[in-house]
């Protein structure tokens, strides 16, 4: 078969082999025509299909001619078959060759790839892997979040149900209240009213028992008349028959004297004789001498008394007389009484009746003032309970975001604000969502209000200061990195806040107080197994060189030293990977007990930058730095923690026109308000999430640096002063406050590993 021509010879038509007679050339060798004829499709046709010319057919001599000339074309022909059909073999090996290579570079791609696949398989397990993970995690994240959304959910509705409850319970006791006071001053009635009526029953009782001795000695006096009356009649009746038998006697007696002695002798004798026998009847026979001699007596009586006896009849007619009539009249005055008493009776009776329903409803309103009383003490209990949960839950939500918590304290009024102190200019909102975290300022007649994290009031004490900030204290020891600073104008009781007073328990500020629960939780953590070793350091910063509070060759002319830049320690300020900060040649010192700090403290205050200026007879005219790093070991678990507490007291910010500042304290103020603004300026870029915060605008940000911008639990004192003198400076620093509690500075992270051959914290 023949194929094209190759494109890189020059193609000569098949007209030239025809034509070399014509031009009367002798023709070319074979090898040499070979070489520069090439064929096409057309042409081997053209040449098979070519007849023999010729005007006579038996001239052989031409057809001769003709013979050759067709076979000479026909060997250039084959000539230039077989050498393409070399060229053909030559490039067919070298396509073989290639393709041979071909194959190999194929297969060692195929292994290559087979590799790469494995490998990308394995990393894509891997991926899957950590997607699922991160899935997992993600998925846990997000039910955390809604689990805290639904936590936080069920507190507002827990604290709205207790905002209802409360308003209802308000209600309730208010109207209880009103009904207590109603009740009170019914049942006052009821006393005065029961009081009288004691008093009136009293009367009555008095009267009535009046009345019944009366009646008992009128009932005696009756029946000692009537007694008497028949007495009286018995005596008249036996007078009468004493009087008869008297006459008879009287005629007997003579007659029966002599026998009656005769008889009484007889009688004695008897007596006599009896005497032994009847030794039991002597008490009858005494009685009955006794009755003989009264007998004689009377009858010697009455034979003296027979003649006035009918003039005493008639006298004793006469009393009875009117002894009928006095007990005639006196039974009609006992009816009357007895009467009035039963009519009083029935008054007693009622106004007991009355008494004890009072007494009962009283007793009912005091059970149901209890019951309301216990109620509201629930009801006080849950919300006290309910706001505990809600601050926990808000530290959470605030670490989970990442925020620095804000306080804000309000120092109280001194003696020179009281001037000023009728035109208030803050309040505080007494509402629920905004009770205790809340704070309006009034300037020029507008209200601006601003929300912390919390708001202590000019009657605050530091006791109370503390009790908000102990569980962020506690988190030092648990391996956290914390950081409380102070901010505010000059004169704001940042010091006070801090430090606190000197020699007075009461007033020790939140460094001491930190201090006191951080040792006392090391000892009582000592039976779980935990050492601690701790270390203090002290430094301030002073128109922004860094000094050593602590340092013992510390003097007047090592500071001149160091602000004239000759010869002084180097304190450079380094941040290792870790986020910890390192100030070199600082002084650190070990320290065991809270003795020792103060002593320290105490050293560093008569060291510390302080001056006067027209708003503060103690302005601290420095940014003081305490830094206490703890380092814990737990014998029994080998968990090692390393935790730091930042506790910072930063210069006041001040106006010129109000500080009157001048040369020195010029200078100062000058360097005060220049780190304080760079603040202001890294506290913006946090806000808006910029890429470059200007950490090292000045030392006091670029110290602060791994507390406003790393994992360390961060919290802010707003320092701010009452009085209306101060307002804008208050304003201003409130508005900082505002912008900083929105700032999202990174997870808290807990440093924590297994315990290592050198337990010791290492400071650089």
């Amino acid at each position: 078969m023949v194929g094209p021509a190759n494109s890189g010879r020059t193609r000569q038509a098949f007209s030239v082999v025809n034509g070399g007679h014509e031009n009367g050339g002798p023709p070319s060798s074979a090898g040499s025509e070979c070489g520069s004829i090439e064929f096409t499709k057309e042409d081997v046709e053209a040449l098979l299909n070519e007849k023999m010319k010729g005007k006579n057919k038996f001239n052989l001599k031409e057809k001769c001619d003709q013979m050759m000339d067709y076979i000479r074309k026909l060997r250039l022909c084959i000539k230039w078959f077989q050498e393409l059909e070399g060229s053909y073999f030559s490039e067919q090996e070298k396509l073989r060759n290639l393709l041979d290579c071909a194959e190999r570079k194929c297969n060692e791609l195929e292994v290559l790839m087979k590799n790469k696949e494995e490998e990308l398989n394995s990393i894509i397990m891997e991926l899957r892997k950590n997607c699922a993970s991160l899935h997992e995690k993600l998925t846990k994240e997000e039910s955390d979040k809604s689990a805290a959304m639904d936590s936080l959910t069920r507190e507002k509705e827990a604290r709205l149900v207790a905002e209802r409850l409360q308003a209802s319970l308000t209600d309730e006791l208010g109207r209880a209240q009103r009904d207590h006071l109603s009740a009170s001053q019914k049942i006052t009635s009821l006393n005065d009213m029961y009081k009288r009526l004691q008093e009136y029953n009293t009367s009555l009782q008095q009267y009535n028992s009046k009345l019944q001795t009366e009646l008992a000695t009128v009932n005696e006096a009756l029946k000692r008349v009537e007694k008497e009356k028949g007495a009286v009649v018995e005596n008249l009746s036996t007078l009468r028959g004493h009087y008869n038998v008297l006459q008879d006697q009287l005629t007997l007696t003579r007659a029966s004297q002599d026998d009656a002695l005769k008889q009484r002798e007889a009688l004695i004798s008897d007596v006599v004789c009896l005497r032994g026998e009847l030794q039991q009847a002597r008490d009858d026979r005494d009685r009955h001498l006794s009755k003989v001699e009264g007998l004689t007596a009377e009858v010697v009586k009455y034979k003296e008394c027979t003649g006035k006896s009918f003039a005493e009849l008639e006298n004793l007619s006469v009393k009875s007389n009117e002894l009928e009539a006095r007990c005639l009249s006196q039974s009609d005055q006992i009816k009357e009484l007895q009467a009035k008493l039963g009519v009083a009776e029935k008054k007693l009776q009622v106004s007991d009746l009355t008494a004890m329903e009072t007494r009962t409803e009283y007793e009912e309103q005091k059970k149901l003032i209890h019951d309301l009383q216990n109620h509201l003490a629930d009801a006080e209990i849950k919300i006290i309970e309910g706001e505990r949960l809600r601050k926990k839950l808000h530290n959470t939500i605030l670490e989970l975001k990442g925020n620095i918590r804000v306080f804000c304290r309000v120092r109280p009024l001194l003696a020179d604000d009281a001037a000023a102190a009728e035109a208030k200019v803050i309040s505080y909102p007494t509402s629920t969502e905004s009770l205790g975290r809340a704070i309006d300022l009034m300037q020029n007649g507008q209200k601006h209000s601003f929300t912390f994290d919390k708001v202590f009031m000019p009657d605050a004490s530091q006791q109370e200061v503390f009790v908000e900030i102990s569980q962020l204290v506690q988190s030092a020891l648990d391996g956290y990195k914390v950081c409380i600073f102070a901010y505010g104008q000059t004169g704001s009781g940042k010091t006070h806040t801090m430090m606190g007073r000197p020699g007075n328990p009461e007033q020790k500020g939140l460094i001491p107080r930190s201090l006191e629960q951080i040792f006392e939780t090391r000892q009582s953590l000592k039976s779980q197994g935990w050492k601690y070793e701790m270390q203090v350091s002290m430094l301030e910063i002073y128109n922004e060189t860094i000094r050593d509070l602590l340092s013992p060759n510390r003097s007047c002319s090592d500071v001149s030293r160091t602000e004239n830049g000759i010869a002084g320690k180097q304190y450079a300020i380094k941040h290792d990977a870790n986020g910890n900060t390192h100030v070199s040649d600082l002084t650190i010192v070990d320290v065991r007990s809270t003795r020792e700090v103060s002593y320290l403290l105490e050293q560093a205050a008569q060291s510390r930058s302080v001056g006067k200026t027209q708003m503060n007879e103690q302005s601290s005219r420095s940014h003081f730095v305490f830094t206490l790093r703890i380092s814990g070991v737990n014998e029994s678990t080998e968990q090692q923690v390393q935790g730091v507490l930042n506790l910072i007291d930063l210069a006041g910010s001040e106006r010129l026109s109000k500080s009157g500042s001048t040369g020195d304290r010029l200078k100062e103020t000058q360097a005060i308000n220049k780190s304080l603004s760079s603040l202001s300026d890294v506290i913006f870029a946090l806000a808006k999430k910029e890429d470059h915060v200007p950490f090292r605008n000045s030392k006091l940000t670029y110290l602060l640096q791994p507390c406003l911008g790393g994992d360390s639990k961060t919290l802010m004192f707003v320092n701010i002063s009452p009085d209306p003198s101060s307002l804008g400076e208050s304003l201003c620093s409130l508005r900082f406050a505002a912008r900083v509690n929105a700032c999202e500075i990174g997870i808290p992270r807990r440093q924590t590993n297994m315990r290592t051959s050198d337990s010791r914290l290492s400071y650089g």
